[in-house]
């Protein structure tokens, strides 16, 4: 009996566990649901006499070994930094693995053995990175299968609030990991635009936005992330002007998280002292100039704010009241300004009950064809069900769990590190996730 093995039962997994028991039980096939805390898997499971929870912890080798081996396909949906160590040990097993991850140099190391092995590591099989990759790459084949010579492509993904639950001025909430979203950007963005490299630091990144129109979802605003340059040749874009990757938020965000970035309120680098006896005007205060006067007042100043939204919403976040940060004194006394800023955005930005959240895709390609320029618009917006079956769930969720069950019915023939951007992937892929669960792409073309 073939056998499917999860690691990782947190939010964010409820979809893909969903579909895999489906699958299985279709198939005749069984699983085992791993995490840290045994009691949340069960939970996951449903009582599916197909499928069984355990403790599973990847720091302990011999719990690694004995569950892998058992195993003919593994997800991971533990978090990025511990892929490697659970790649390594599937390809010493000959065990296929699946993540939503993006590659690493470690998981790359691991090519060469996995195709000694017969096995596919199987990685960027979620939303961004991975219905972004499939999406692209099915436009920029057609374009080239007709002979068209692409001049421009950017792409840009959010992970959003719905029309129906936005209810904040931020028109933001956590549908994702909160401190990735505190950490976002940190580093250079690199991309090239028209046919000039641009390295934009992370102090200047929220202030290099562009806008985007989406259709019947209004106006949103895009910020370069990451390394873009890295997918010209997996694209199959190396003489391309303009290649840009981004994060999308809803016009307006970025000037206001800007205000963050140039306090300092995201650095995780160090640990602010009896932090944890402040209050949030007191955390608000550590980051100016000593001065008198409204802290709202000296914070506009001292930043040159002119646009009164933005001070809306550091207002309504409670920035510059006298609200202890800890109700309860902590046993630990010093946190870093993004722990604390965390700690903040969680208490307002989480999803309510009956919320729905939002994926919003944009890509734009421009090329050329006959003598004639085109610009080809392909958006995709997907809304959750509700605050544990999300938009964000089920579009990072699907797309491995639908790779997975291809490489449990054998229909995944490549092997090594791989990531969905060959037709042989994206087009089965593209094509349930259309059919079977309306993540679809609205596409337009225009002459330019």
């Amino acid at each position: 009996m073939q056998h499917i093995l999860i690691l990782g039962a947190g939010k964010s997994a409820t979809v893909l566990i969903d579909y895999l028991l489906d699958s299985a039980s279709k198939h005749g096939w069984t699983i085992t649901l791993g995490d840290l805390d045994q009691a949340a898997a069960a939970q996951k499971i449903k009582g599916q006499p197909h499928a069984k929870a355990v403790y599973f912890n990847a720091d302990d080798a011999t719990l690694v070994n004995q569950y892998i081996a058992a195993a003919d396909v593994v997800v991971s949906l533990l978090p990025a930094f511990v892929h490697p160590v659970i790649a390594k040990a599937c390809v010493s097993l000959g065990k296929h693995f699946v993540s939503a991850s993006y590659v690493s140099d470690a998981m790359r190391a691991l090519h060469e053995e996995a195709v000694k092995k017969n096995i596919i590591l199987l990685n960027e099989i979620g939303l961004d990175p991975g219905i972004d990759h499939m999406s692209a790459m099915s436009m920029i084949d057609e374009a080239h299968a007709k002979g068209a010579t692409i001049t421009a492509f950017t792409s840009y993904t959010g992970g959003l609030i719905a029309p129906e639950s936005d209810t904040n001025p931020w028109q933001y909430k956590f549908t994702w990991n909160p401190r990735n979203v505190v950490l976002a950007g940190q580093g250079t963005a690199k991309y090239l635009q028209e046919h000039q490299y641009k390295y934009i630091p992370y102090h200047k990144l929220f202030q290099s936005t562009v806008t985007l129109e989406v259709p019947d979802y209004g106006v949103f605003e895009g910020y370069p992330n990451r390394d873009s340059l890295g997918y010209r040749e997996i694209y199959g874009l190396e003489h391309t002007g303009t290649i840009i990757r981004g994060t999308l938020r809803k016009a307006g965000f970025c000037k206001a998280w800007d205000v963050f970035v140039q306090l300092g309120m995201t650095d995780d680098s160090y640990k602010m002292e009896q932090v944890s006896s402040f209050t949030w005007a007191q955390f608000t205060e550590a980051f100016l100039p000593a001065g008198q006067g409204r802290l709202d007042e000296r914070i506009q100043q001292f930043l040159h704010i002119t646009d009164q939204e933005v001070m809306d919403k550091l207002r309504w976040l409670g920035l510059f009241e006298e609200n202890p940060i800890f109700e309860t004194p902590p046993a630990e006394t010093a946190y870093s300004p993004a722990q604390i800023l965390q700690r903040l955005l969680e208490s307002k930005w989480g999803l309510a009950a009956g919320d729905k959240d939002m994926c919003v895709m944009m890509h734009v390609m421009e090329y050329t064809l006959n003598q004639q320029h085109f610009r080809q618009y392909s958006s995709m917006v997907a809304i959750g069900t509700d605050e544990v079956h999300t938009a964000m769930a089920k579009t990072v969720g699907l797309p491995a769990a639908i790779a997975t069950e291809r490489i449990m019915l054998g229909l995944m023939k490549q092997t090594g590190v791989v990531i969905p951007v060959t037709a042989d992937i994206y087009v089965p892929l593209l094509q349930a996730l259309a059919s079977e669960h309306n993540i679809v792409f609205r596409e337009t073309t225009v002459t330019i």
